[in-house]
Protein backbone atom coordinates (compact mmCIF):
# COMPACT_ATOMS: atom_id res chain seq x y z
CA UNK A 1 0.00 0.00 0.00
CA UNK A 2 1.32 3.41 -1.00
CA UNK A 3 0.87 6.20 1.56
CA UNK A 4 -0.49 9.55 0.35
CA UNK A 5 -2.14 12.67 1.74
CA UNK A 6 -3.91 13.51 -1.50
CA UNK A 7 -7.39 12.83 -0.16
CA UNK A 8 -9.17 15.35 2.06
CA UNK A 9 -10.11 12.49 4.40
CA UNK A 10 -6.48 11.49 5.05
CA UNK A 11 -5.54 15.13 5.66
CA UNK A 12 -8.36 15.49 8.18
CA UNK A 13 -7.21 12.30 9.91
CA UNK A 14 -3.72 13.78 10.23
CA UNK A 15 -5.16 17.01 11.67
CA UNK A 16 -7.07 14.99 14.28
CA UNK A 17 -3.89 13.06 15.11
CA UNK A 18 -1.94 16.29 15.69
CA UNK A 19 -4.75 17.81 17.78
CA UNK A 20 -5.04 14.72 19.99
CA UNK A 21 -1.24 14.68 20.39
CA UNK A 22 -1.21 18.22 21.78
CA UNK A 23 -4.25 17.46 23.96
CA UNK A 24 -2.33 14.53 25.45
CA UNK A 25 0.83 16.59 26.04
CA UNK A 26 -1.05 19.44 27.68
CA UNK A 27 -3.14 17.01 29.72
CA UNK A 28 0.00 15.40 31.07
CA UNK A 29 1.45 18.82 31.90
CA UNK A 30 -1.74 19.75 33.79
CA UNK A 31 -1.55 16.51 35.81
CA UNK A 32 2.17 16.90 36.65
CA UNK A 33 2.00 20.58 37.62
CA UNK A 34 -1.34 20.36 39.44
CA UNK A 35 -2.73 23.10 37.21
CA UNK A 36 -6.21 21.60 37.51
CA UNK A 37 -6.49 23.10 41.01
CA UNK A 38 -6.04 26.66 39.70
CA UNK A 39 -8.84 26.65 37.14
CA UNK A 40 -11.96 24.92 38.45
CA UNK A 41 -14.83 24.21 36.13
CA UNK A 42 -15.84 22.08 33.18
CA UNK A 43 -15.73 23.04 29.49
CA UNK A 44 -14.30 26.44 30.47
CA UNK A 45 -12.85 27.78 33.71
CA UNK A 46 -11.54 31.01 35.23
CA UNK A 47 -7.79 30.75 36.04
CA UNK A 48 -6.72 31.91 39.51
CA UNK A 49 -2.99 31.83 38.72
CA UNK A 50 -0.65 31.46 35.76
CA UNK A 51 -0.81 27.65 36.03
CA UNK A 52 -4.56 27.87 35.61
CA UNK A 53 -4.07 29.04 32.05
CA UNK A 54 -2.41 25.73 31.28
CA UNK A 55 -5.58 23.90 32.20
CA UNK A 56 -7.70 26.42 30.28
CA UNK A 57 -5.54 25.88 27.18
CA UNK A 58 -5.95 22.14 27.58
CA UNK A 59 -9.72 22.41 27.81
CA UNK A 60 -9.92 24.67 24.76
CA UNK A 61 -7.73 22.31 22.77
CA UNK A 62 -9.99 19.41 23.80
CA UNK A 63 -12.84 21.40 22.29
CA UNK A 64 -10.94 21.88 19.04
CA UNK A 65 -10.02 18.20 18.86
CA UNK A 66 -13.64 17.24 19.56
CA UNK A 67 -14.93 19.40 16.70
CA UNK A 68 -12.33 17.91 14.35
CA UNK A 69 -13.30 14.40 15.47
CA UNK A 70 -16.99 15.09 14.79
CA UNK A 71 -16.15 16.36 11.31
CA UNK A 72 -14.02 13.26 10.71
CA UNK A 73 -16.83 10.93 11.77
CA UNK A 74 -19.30 12.80 9.56
CA UNK A 75 -16.96 12.63 6.59
CA UNK A 76 -16.27 8.92 7.13
CA UNK A 77 -19.97 8.01 7.26
CA UNK A 78 -20.70 10.09 4.15
CA UNK A 79 -17.71 9.20 1.98
CA UNK A 80 -16.21 5.92 3.25
CA UNK A 81 -19.35 3.81 3.79
CA UNK A 82 -18.01 1.14 1.46
CA UNK A 83 -14.61 0.92 3.11
CA UNK A 84 -14.64 -2.17 5.32
CA UNK A 85 -11.56 -1.02 7.25
CA UNK A 86 -11.66 2.78 7.27
CA UNK A 87 -15.25 3.30 8.40
CA UNK A 88 -15.14 0.87 11.38
CA UNK A 89 -11.67 2.10 12.38
CA UNK A 90 -12.72 5.75 12.26
CA UNK A 91 -15.90 5.00 14.21
CA UNK A 92 -14.04 3.08 16.92
CA UNK A 93 -11.43 5.86 17.14
CA UNK A 94 -14.18 8.44 17.67
CA UNK A 95 -15.86 6.36 20.39
CA UNK A 96 -12.52 5.83 22.16
CA UNK A 97 -11.77 9.57 22.05
CA UNK A 98 -15.09 10.66 23.51
CA UNK A 99 -15.23 7.65 25.85
CA UNK A 100 -11.86 8.53 27.34
CA UNK A 101 -12.97 12.13 27.79
CA UNK A 102 -16.18 10.99 29.51
CA UNK A 103 -14.37 8.67 31.91
CA UNK A 104 -11.77 11.37 32.62
CA UNK A 105 -14.50 13.82 33.63
CA UNK A 106 -16.11 11.19 35.90
CA UNK A 107 -12.84 10.23 37.58
CA UNK A 108 -12.16 13.67 39.03
CA UNK A 109 -15.59 13.77 40.69
CA UNK A 110 -15.41 10.30 42.27
CA UNK A 111 -12.06 10.21 44.03
CA UNK A 112 -10.30 8.25 41.28
CA UNK A 113 -11.94 4.76 41.45
CA UNK A 114 -9.39 2.17 40.32
CA UNK A 115 -11.48 0.50 37.60
CA UNK A 116 -12.19 3.87 35.96
CA UNK A 117 -8.54 4.92 36.18
CA UNK A 118 -7.57 1.67 34.46
CA UNK A 119 -10.30 2.15 31.84
CA UNK A 120 -9.12 5.72 31.20
CA UNK A 121 -5.54 4.53 30.71
CA UNK A 122 -6.51 1.59 28.50
CA UNK A 123 -8.73 3.88 26.42
CA UNK A 124 -5.80 6.23 25.89
CA UNK A 125 -3.56 3.37 24.74
CA UNK A 126 -6.26 1.98 22.44
CA UNK A 127 -6.96 5.47 21.07
CA UNK A 128 -3.34 6.02 20.11
CA UNK A 129 -3.10 2.60 18.48
CA UNK A 130 -6.28 3.16 16.47
CA UNK A 131 -5.23 6.70 15.54
CA UNK A 132 -1.83 5.51 14.34
CA UNK A 133 -3.37 2.75 12.24
CA UNK A 134 -5.98 5.18 10.91
CA UNK A 135 -3.33 7.71 9.81
CA UNK A 136 -1.52 5.00 7.84
CA UNK A 137 -4.57 3.27 6.34
CA UNK A 138 -6.34 6.52 5.41
CA UNK A 139 -3.26 7.64 3.48
CA UNK A 140 -3.20 4.32 1.65
CA UNK A 141 -6.90 3.61 1.12
CA UNK A 142 -8.96 6.80 1.35
CA UNK A 143 -10.19 8.48 -1.80
CA UNK A 144 -12.25 11.61 -2.24
CA UNK A 145 -15.85 10.85 -3.12
CA UNK A 146 -16.75 11.78 -6.69
CA UNK A 147 -20.32 12.44 -5.57
CA UNK A 148 -22.07 12.67 -2.23
CA UNK A 149 -24.95 10.22 -2.00
CA UNK A 150 -28.26 11.75 -0.98
CA UNK A 151 -29.67 9.48 1.71
CA UNK A 152 -33.24 8.79 2.59
CA UNK A 153 -32.62 9.47 6.29
CA UNK A 154 -36.00 8.10 7.34
CA UNK A 155 -35.26 4.78 5.64
CA UNK A 156 -31.72 4.70 7.03
CA UNK A 157 -33.01 5.33 10.55
CA UNK A 158 -35.50 2.50 10.07
CA UNK A 159 -32.75 0.18 8.80
CA UNK A 160 -30.44 0.89 11.74
CA UNK A 161 -33.40 0.36 14.05
CA UNK A 162 -34.05 -3.04 12.43
CA UNK A 163 -30.34 -3.82 12.69
CA UNK A 164 -30.69 -3.45 16.46
CA UNK A 165 -33.38 -6.19 16.66
CA UNK A 166 -35.65 -4.01 18.83
CA UNK A 167 -38.03 -6.79 19.90
CA UNK A 168 -35.14 -8.88 21.25
CA UNK A 169 -33.67 -5.77 22.92
CA UNK A 170 -37.01 -5.09 24.61
CA UNK A 171 -37.27 -8.66 25.92
CA UNK A 172 -33.70 -8.54 27.24
CA UNK A 173 -34.44 -5.22 28.96
CA UNK A 174 -37.40 -6.83 30.73
CA UNK A 175 -35.08 -9.47 32.19
CA UNK A 176 -32.45 -6.84 33.01
CA UNK A 177 -34.92 -4.65 34.85
CA UNK A 178 -36.34 -7.68 36.68
CA UNK A 179 -32.85 -8.49 37.95
CA UNK A 180 -32.45 -4.86 38.99
CA UNK A 181 -35.73 -4.82 40.92
CA UNK A 182 -35.13 -8.25 42.46
CA UNK A 183 -31.66 -7.23 43.59
CA UNK A 184 -32.87 -3.94 45.03
CA UNK A 185 -36.00 -5.56 46.54
CA UNK A 186 -37.75 -2.29 45.73
CA UNK A 187 -38.29 -0.05 42.75
CA UNK A 188 -34.78 1.22 41.94
CA UNK A 189 -33.93 4.89 41.57
CA UNK A 190 -34.70 6.61 38.28
CA UNK A 191 -31.00 7.31 37.71
CA UNK A 192 -29.85 3.71 38.24
CA UNK A 193 -32.73 2.43 36.12
CA UNK A 194 -31.96 4.82 33.27
CA UNK A 195 -28.23 4.10 33.04
CA UNK A 196 -28.63 0.35 33.50
CA UNK A 197 -31.30 0.04 30.82
CA UNK A 198 -29.48 2.42 28.48
CA UNK A 199 -26.27 0.44 28.81
CA UNK A 200 -28.17 -2.82 28.42
CA UNK A 201 -30.04 -1.58 25.34
CA UNK A 202 -26.82 -0.42 23.70
CA UNK A 203 -25.10 -3.73 24.44
CA UNK A 204 -28.00 -5.78 23.08
CA UNK A 205 -28.42 -3.59 19.99
CA UNK A 206 -24.68 -3.61 19.29
CA UNK A 207 -24.49 -7.39 19.65
CA UNK A 208 -27.46 -7.81 17.32
CA UNK A 209 -25.87 -5.59 14.69
CA UNK A 210 -22.59 -7.50 14.88
CA UNK A 211 -24.51 -10.79 14.63
CA UNK A 212 -26.21 -9.59 11.45
CA UNK A 213 -22.86 -8.42 10.06
CA UNK A 214 -21.41 -11.90 10.63
CA UNK A 215 -24.52 -13.62 9.21
CA UNK A 216 -25.11 -11.22 6.29
CA UNK A 217 -24.36 -13.83 3.61
CA UNK A 218 -26.18 -16.61 5.47
CA UNK A 219 -29.24 -14.36 5.91
CA UNK A 220 -29.60 -14.03 2.14
CA UNK A 221 -30.49 -17.73 1.97
CA UNK A 222 -33.31 -17.60 4.51
CA UNK A 223 -36.78 -16.24 3.81
CA UNK A 224 -37.12 -14.94 7.37
CA UNK A 225 -33.92 -12.88 7.18
CA UNK A 226 -33.40 -12.10 3.48
CA UNK A 227 -34.85 -8.58 3.84
CA UNK A 228 -32.61 -7.56 6.71
CA UNK A 229 -30.70 -4.31 5.94
CA UNK A 230 -27.28 -5.94 5.44
CA UNK A 231 -28.54 -9.03 3.61
CA UNK A 232 -30.66 -6.87 1.31
CA UNK A 233 -27.84 -4.37 0.68
CA UNK A 234 -29.65 -1.32 2.04
CA UNK A 235 -26.75 -0.84 4.44
CA UNK A 236 -23.14 -1.71 3.62
CA UNK A 237 -21.18 -4.30 5.56
CA UNK A 238 -18.89 -1.50 6.81
CA UNK A 239 -21.88 0.41 8.20
CA UNK A 240 -23.22 -2.65 10.00
CA UNK A 241 -19.85 -3.46 11.53
CA UNK A 242 -19.22 0.16 12.53
CA UNK A 243 -22.65 0.54 14.08
CA UNK A 244 -22.32 -2.68 16.08
CA UNK A 245 -18.82 -1.87 17.33
CA UNK A 246 -19.80 1.68 18.29
CA UNK A 247 -22.87 0.66 20.32
CA UNK A 248 -20.96 -2.16 22.05
CA UNK A 249 -18.12 0.15 23.09
CA UNK A 250 -20.46 2.93 24.20
CA UNK A 251 -22.44 0.44 26.29
CA UNK A 252 -19.32 -0.44 28.27
CA UNK A 253 -18.47 3.21 28.93
CA UNK A 254 -22.05 3.85 30.10
CA UNK A 255 -22.09 0.81 32.40
CA UNK A 256 -18.62 1.43 33.83
CA UNK A 257 -19.10 5.16 34.26
CA UNK A 258 -22.64 5.33 35.61
CA UNK A 259 -23.50 1.88 37.03
CA UNK A 260 -20.63 -0.26 38.39
CA UNK A 261 -17.68 -2.35 37.30
CA UNK A 262 -19.32 -5.78 37.73
CA UNK A 263 -22.38 -4.81 35.67
CA UNK A 264 -20.10 -3.43 32.96
CA UNK A 265 -17.96 -6.58 32.95
CA UNK A 266 -20.98 -8.87 32.73
CA UNK A 267 -22.46 -6.80 29.92
CA UNK A 268 -19.18 -6.99 28.01
CA UNK A 269 -19.04 -10.75 28.62
CA UNK A 270 -22.53 -11.05 27.14
CA UNK A 271 -21.40 -9.23 23.99
CA UNK A 272 -18.36 -11.48 23.54
CA UNK A 273 -20.42 -14.58 24.31
CA UNK A 274 -23.06 -13.78 21.69
CA UNK A 275 -20.82 -12.36 18.97
CA UNK A 276 -17.69 -14.49 19.21
CA UNK A 277 -18.68 -17.69 21.01
CA UNK A 278 -22.14 -18.12 19.47
CA UNK A 279 -22.24 -16.23 16.15
CA UNK A 280 -18.70 -17.00 14.99
CA UNK A 281 -17.83 -20.33 16.64
CA UNK A 282 -21.03 -22.25 17.42
CA UNK A 283 -23.89 -21.31 15.10
CA UNK A 284 -22.74 -23.25 12.05
CA UNK A 285 -20.49 -25.72 13.86
CA UNK A 286 -22.72 -27.81 16.14
CA UNK A 287 -26.31 -28.86 16.72
CA UNK A 288 -25.79 -27.69 20.31
CA UNK A 289 -25.44 -24.08 19.10
CA UNK A 290 -28.63 -22.87 20.78
CA UNK A 291 -28.07 -24.89 23.98
CA UNK A 292 -24.58 -23.52 24.58
CA UNK A 293 -25.23 -20.13 23.00
CA UNK A 294 -28.21 -19.55 25.29
CA UNK A 295 -25.82 -18.27 27.93
CA UNK A 296 -25.54 -14.96 26.08
CA UNK A 297 -29.22 -14.14 26.49
CA UNK A 298 -29.14 -15.34 30.09
CA UNK A 299 -26.63 -12.70 31.21
CA UNK A 300 -28.92 -9.57 31.24
CA UNK A 301 -30.77 -10.46 34.50
CA UNK A 302 -27.36 -10.93 36.13
CA UNK A 303 -26.39 -7.48 34.85
CA UNK A 304 -29.47 -6.03 36.51
CA UNK A 305 -28.74 -7.83 39.77
CA UNK A 306 -25.10 -6.68 39.73
CA UNK A 307 -26.22 -3.12 39.00
CA UNK A 308 -28.42 -3.21 42.11
CA UNK A 309 -26.07 -4.98 44.51
CA UNK A 310 -22.53 -4.89 43.13
CA UNK A 311 -22.25 -8.68 43.51
CA UNK A 312 -23.94 -11.91 42.39
CA UNK A 313 -26.00 -14.06 44.72
CA UNK A 314 -27.74 -17.41 44.33
CA UNK A 315 -30.91 -15.72 43.06
CA UNK A 316 -28.95 -14.08 40.23
CA UNK A 317 -27.62 -17.46 39.11
CA UNK A 318 -31.12 -18.94 39.18
CA UNK A 319 -32.35 -16.08 36.98
CA UNK A 320 -29.49 -16.91 34.63
CA UNK A 321 -30.52 -20.58 34.63
CA UNK A 322 -34.15 -19.73 33.86
CA UNK A 323 -33.25 -17.87 30.66
CA UNK A 324 -30.57 -20.43 29.79
CA UNK A 325 -33.04 -23.32 29.91
CA UNK A 326 -35.81 -21.29 28.23
CA UNK A 327 -33.71 -20.58 25.13
CA UNK A 328 -33.52 -24.10 23.53
CA UNK A 329 -37.26 -24.95 23.52
CA UNK A 330 -38.07 -21.41 22.38
CA UNK A 331 -35.73 -21.47 19.39
CA UNK A 332 -36.23 -25.15 18.57
CA UNK A 333 -39.93 -24.39 18.14
CA UNK A 334 -38.98 -21.66 15.66
CA UNK A 335 -36.51 -24.02 13.99
CA UNK A 336 -39.30 -26.53 13.33
CA UNK A 337 -41.30 -23.81 11.57
CA UNK A 338 -38.27 -22.56 9.62
CA UNK A 339 -36.56 -25.94 9.14
CA UNK A 340 -36.24 -25.59 5.34
CA UNK A 341 -34.69 -22.14 5.77
CA UNK A 342 -32.07 -23.43 8.21
CA UNK A 343 -31.37 -26.44 6.01
CA UNK A 344 -30.87 -24.23 2.96
CA UNK A 345 -28.56 -21.91 4.90
CA UNK A 346 -26.51 -24.80 6.29
CA UNK A 347 -27.26 -24.06 9.95
CA UNK A 348 -27.25 -27.33 11.97
CA UNK A 349 -30.35 -26.69 14.04
CA UNK A 350 -31.84 -29.62 15.95
CA UNK A 351 -34.70 -30.47 13.52
CA UNK A 352 -32.33 -30.23 10.54
CA UNK A 353 -29.79 -32.66 12.04
CA UNK A 354 -31.93 -35.01 14.16
CA UNK A 355 -35.39 -34.54 12.70
CA UNK A 356 -38.62 -33.01 13.95
CA UNK A 357 -39.67 -35.93 16.15
CA UNK A 358 -36.52 -35.83 18.28
CA UNK A 359 -36.72 -32.03 18.47
CA UNK A 360 -40.29 -32.21 19.78
CA UNK A 361 -39.13 -34.63 22.46
CA UNK A 362 -36.30 -32.32 23.53
CA UNK A 363 -38.66 -29.33 23.62
CA UNK A 364 -40.78 -31.24 26.12
CA UNK A 365 -37.80 -32.31 28.25
CA UNK A 366 -36.27 -28.83 28.40
CA UNK A 367 -39.63 -27.27 29.22
CA UNK A 368 -40.06 -29.59 32.22
CA UNK A 369 -36.53 -28.76 33.44
CA UNK A 370 -37.21 -25.03 32.92
CA UNK A 371 -40.36 -25.12 35.05
CA UNK A 372 -38.48 -27.02 37.78
CA UNK A 373 -35.76 -24.36 37.80
CA UNK A 374 -38.31 -21.55 38.17
CA UNK A 375 -39.48 -23.23 41.38
CA UNK A 376 -35.99 -23.04 42.92
CA UNK A 377 -36.55 -19.40 43.90
CA UNK A 378 -39.40 -20.15 46.36
CA UNK A 379 -37.74 -23.43 47.44
CA UNK A 380 -34.67 -21.48 48.60
CA UNK A 381 -36.90 -18.77 50.07
CA UNK A 382 -35.72 -16.26 47.46
CA UNK A 383 -39.24 -15.42 46.25
CA UNK A 384 -42.69 -15.29 47.80
CA UNK A 385 -46.25 -16.40 47.20
CA UNK A 386 -46.98 -14.02 44.31
CA UNK A 387 -44.09 -15.44 42.32
CA UNK A 388 -44.86 -19.07 43.26
CA UNK A 389 -48.48 -18.85 42.08
CA UNK A 390 -47.41 -17.03 38.90
CA UNK A 391 -44.68 -19.57 38.15
CA UNK A 392 -47.10 -22.48 38.55
CA UNK A 393 -49.79 -20.93 36.34
CA UNK A 394 -47.37 -19.75 33.64
CA UNK A 395 -45.51 -23.05 33.80
CA UNK A 396 -48.78 -24.92 33.29
CA UNK A 397 -49.57 -22.96 30.12
CA UNK A 398 -46.06 -23.47 28.75
CA UNK A 399 -46.13 -27.18 29.59
CA UNK A 400 -49.42 -27.50 27.76
CA UNK A 401 -47.93 -25.83 24.68
CA UNK A 402 -44.88 -28.12 24.83
CA UNK A 403 -47.13 -31.18 25.27
CA UNK A 404 -49.05 -30.23 22.12
CA UNK A 405 -45.78 -29.89 20.22
CA UNK A 406 -44.68 -33.30 21.51
CA UNK A 407 -47.93 -35.16 20.81
CA UNK A 408 -49.40 -33.38 17.78
CA UNK A 409 -46.44 -31.94 15.89
CA UNK A 410 -46.55 -29.69 12.86
CA UNK A 411 -45.73 -26.05 12.23
CA UNK A 412 -48.91 -24.58 13.70
CA UNK A 413 -48.42 -25.91 17.23
CA UNK A 414 -44.67 -25.21 17.03
CA UNK A 415 -45.40 -21.58 16.14
CA UNK A 416 -47.82 -21.37 19.07
CA UNK A 417 -45.10 -22.72 21.35
CA UNK A 418 -42.66 -20.11 20.01
CA UNK A 419 -45.06 -17.24 20.67
CA UNK A 420 -46.23 -18.53 24.05
CA UNK A 421 -42.66 -19.03 25.22
CA UNK A 422 -41.84 -15.40 24.38
CA UNK A 423 -44.77 -14.21 26.48
CA UNK A 424 -43.89 -16.73 29.19
CA UNK A 425 -40.42 -15.25 29.68
CA UNK A 426 -41.76 -11.71 29.87
CA UNK A 427 -44.48 -12.63 32.37
CA UNK A 428 -42.30 -14.81 34.61
CA UNK A 429 -39.86 -11.93 35.01
CA UNK A 430 -42.74 -9.53 35.55
CA UNK A 431 -43.85 -11.82 38.38
CA UNK A 432 -40.32 -11.68 39.83
CA UNK A 433 -40.52 -7.88 39.88
CA UNK A 434 -43.97 -7.71 41.48
CA UNK A 435 -43.03 -10.31 44.09
CA UNK A 436 -39.87 -8.34 45.01
CA UNK A 437 -41.76 -5.13 45.81
CA UNK A 438 -44.97 -6.40 47.47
Amino acid sequence: MKYSLKSSFSRLVLAVFVAVFFVTVLGRAVAVTGAWAFCEGWLVCAPTSSLGYLKLAHMLLVGVASVLMIFLLRKAWREQRGQNLLLPLTTVTGVLFFGQALIGSIIVTRDYPLHLVVLHTMSAIALWISLGVLVFTSGALATDATEIIKFDFRQRAKDFFILSKPIIVLLLLVTTYSGLVAGTKAWPSASLTFWTLLGGALAAAGSSALNQYIDRELDKNMQRTAKRPLADGRLTAAEGLSYGLALSLISYYVMAGFVNFLAALLSLAGIFYYVIFYSVMLKKATVQNIVIGGGAGAIPPMVGWAAATGHLGLAAWILFAIVFMWTPPHFWALAIVRMKDYEKAGVPMMPVVHGEAKTRKYIMVYTIVLIAITLLLPIFNLAGTVYLISALILGGFLLYAAWRVFTIGGNKVAWTMYRWSSMYLAFIFLAIMIDAVV
